[in-house]
């Protein structure tokens, strides 16, 4: 028999409020959405999907705390990033927190992606995660829906990683830049000679520090 998984919002009332438990950032990437953006990967999802791209990011232990002020003002000391995506993991079990940085870098002009397990019918139900709403209200660009091996995608015609996603294009003006693909990748290097690898085909050997 399976073990039954841990309720997330237990682990999730360890992190502190004005805070958010991620595995990663990375400032100036070009594979996670339109421009030139931060990109960061929260902790914690319950899907555990086959062919996962980012399967550490399964648990929902603290990994890195990092506050939600911390961050913004490390995406906004980068001015060429253009705009910030959410990824995972799990963002909306941390909606809440995710929507209050939105707000902030939007002030400053960046614009907000982010990608889901989730479907956008799921985050508007009454069942859908806390803060749901509140981070949708404050995103350009959302792609929903869970990885699906048998459906992988890695085109350079395509938006999304498995057919079974969507692309939502809740702000117009983005319209004509949806330029990204699901088959390229970029490589980090880092201060301290760590590696990152990222795109839509994964995020891997990640060691980033604040």
């Amino acid at each position: 028999m399976k073990p039954q998984k841990t309720n997330p919002y237990f682990q999730l009332l360890d992190i502190p409020p004005g805070y958010l438990n991620i595995m990663g950032y990375v400032d100036e990437s070009e594979v996670n959405g339109p421009g030139c953006r931060a990109a960061i990967w929260v902790q914690g999802c319950l899907r555990e999907c086959p062919g996962c791209f980012n399967p550490a990011s399964w648990s929902f232990e603290i990994d890195r705390l990092i506050s939600v002020d911390a961050l913004v003002q490390q995406i906004l000391s980068n001015p060429r990033n253009q705009g910030v995506t959410f990824s995972g993991g799990e963002p909306f079990w941390q909606a809440a927190a995710l929507a209050d940085l939105a707000r902030q870098v939007k002030a400053a002009g960046l614009n907000v992606m982010s990608f889901t397990g989730f479907t956008l019918e799921q985050l508007r139900s009454q069942q859908g995660p806390a803060g749901a709403e509140e981070l949708l209200e404050q995103l350009d660009i959302l792609i929903d829906g869970a990885y699906v091996q048998s459906l992988a995608v890695n085109s350079p015609d395509s938006l999304v990683s498995s057919s079974n996603q969507r692309v939502h294009l809740f702000n117009p003006a983005f319209g004509d830049r949806l330029t990204w693909s699901s088959d390229r990748m970029e490589i980090h290097i880092l201060k301290d000679g760590s590696r990152i690898f990222t795109g839509y085909r994964g995020q891997s050997i990640l060691d980033f520090r604040f």
